[in-house]
């Protein structure tokens, strides 16, 4: 694609990067194929080409957003299909990065969106005010039939509805200690607790701390963790989500340099793609740089760690696992092999429902700003996943886990938790129905 952005333009390091990114693009439509809202709307302008050219006329221009441009890079998931699918190597996730930075800073939205965003942005990553948010919003269930019928509140329906009935009680998994290992030590890994899913599923990382430590992994537990920021890096709120990024590289730091880290176990992938990708959220702050590229490169989904282990392989089990690979995982991290061969490899049958590549709907705080697109693709998924009628469906990422889980009767877990229980440990409360051979 050809630009004419001025030398003072791209004196801005931010400009040039999207000027690179935006070169590459050769119009070719192959994103158009894989994209869940234009295959979803079926207007360009929801398409990634589409946002190329809205992104690539409002930078060159120099102008502030408008509704227009809000509108379509709003509707944009970052599920990243078109980043797998691109045969001209279009770094699409940097770019509309970049863009939504500039809508926030540049666009001055309606009252009801800026509070919206705003109570998310105050509320999500932060597990204590999280936990309180959601025992509110038992009193606000009622409500949800009249902020449905409103346009406006549809975000705030949203909200009541993806709220979950009951919560599980604070585990001690989350305070900061370090696990031994239970067997001869084999590495150290941080893990990270996370800010969501700590309050949303605690069993996670409690499995994945029993797992790893059951094989000789010593877990620990880091003081002072933050969000990883990617709830307001995805809003465009960057300085918050640099905060976050500057304080969690703090904190790992300290670990690599206290007793050394083999990798910085993530069981979160939508946590997993923003914190690899610190090294370039940071590159541009000299006292972050090389610290924030160091936890990049140890930065590892705990299957992509599982699977350097070697574990020992089982017979089969008898249970049909659907594997839903989230869109962090196989386009994020691209890590689209290691959950299904551990999970094969564990006893289970391991089945792929079609259109696997396509967003659940979750995507960070989608499922709530834009429900009605997030809907229509949660029902497109949940009928692909049910139609491979499994016994049960394994996920990496809390939000599929939640979105998923709203829509069908099928138990869904994350796939450390199935991993843990094939390797010695307790059987999942959702799965108590199920016998393990």
């Amino acid at each position: 694609m050809q630009t004419n952005f001025t030398p003072a333009q791209l004196a801005d390091p931010h400009v040039a990067a999207s000027e690179q990114i935006l070169r590459k693009c050769v119009h070719c439509g192959f994103c158009t194929a894989t994209c869940p809202t234009y295959i979803t709307l079926g207007n360009e302008l929801d398409s990634p080409r589409g946002r190329i050219y809205l992104i690539k006329d409002m930078l060159e221009n120099g102008r502030p957003a408008d509704a227009e441009v809000v509108t379509h890079i709003d509707r944009c998931l970052s599920c990243l299909a078109c980043v797998t699918t691109c045969p001209s190597g279009v770094d699409y996730m940097h770019l509309v990065d970049h863009a939504r930075a500039h809508i926030e800073n540049t666009y001055r939205r309606p009252l009801i969106d800026r509070l919206t965003r705003a109570i998310l942005a105050a509320v999500l990553p932060y597990p204590g005010r999280f936990r309180l948010a959601l025992h509110l919003a038992r009193l606000g269930r009622p409500l949800a039939k009249v902020f449905k019928r409103h346009q406006a509140l549809k975000p705030f329906a949203a909200m009541l509805a993806l709220a979950p009935r009951r919560l599980p009680p604070p585990t001690a998994y989350a305070t900061p200690a370090t696990h031994k290992p239970a067997a001869e030590k084999r590495g150290r890994v941080a893990i990270l607790t996370g800010c969501a899913q700590k309050v949303l599923d605690p069993a996670i990382n409690e499995a994945a701390i029993r797992l790893l430590t059951r094989v000789g992994v010593e877990v620990v537990v880091p003081k002072g963790e933050a969000c990883c920021g990617s709830l307001v890096h995805h809003m465009g709120r960057e300085q918050q989500a640099l905060a976050s990024a500057q304080a969690n590289v703090d904190v790992w730091t300290r670990e690599i340099e206290a007793g050394g880290l083999d990798a910085i176990i993530i069981t979160a992938s939508g946590c997993g793609t923003t914190i690899k990708d610190y090294g370039h959220m940071l590159r541009l702050d000299p006292a972050y740089a090389q610290k924030a590229a160091r936890v990049s490169a140890l930065a590892r989904d705990v299957t992509e760690y599982l699977a350097t282990l070697d574990l020992p392989a089982h017979m089969p089990r008898g249970l049909t696992v659907a594997y839903h690979s989230a869109c962090s995982m196989q386009h994020g991290q691209k890590i689209t092999v290691a959950p299904k061969a551990l999970l094969k490899a564990a006893g289970f049958t391991v089945r792929d429902p079609a259109e696997g590549h396509l967003c659940c709907g979750s995507a960070g705080t989608y499922n709530i700003m834009q429900p009605d697109i997030a809907d229509t693709l949660k029902a497109r998924k949940v009928k692909n996943i049910e139609a491979t009628r499994p016994d049960i469906i394994a996920t990496g990422n809390i939000g599929c886990i939640t979105q998923i889980a709203s829509a069908t009767e099928i138990p869904i877990l994350h796939t450390v938790q199935l991993l843990d229980w094939a390797y010695g440990g307790e059987k999942p409360e959702k799965f108590k129905g199920f016998v393990l051979a």
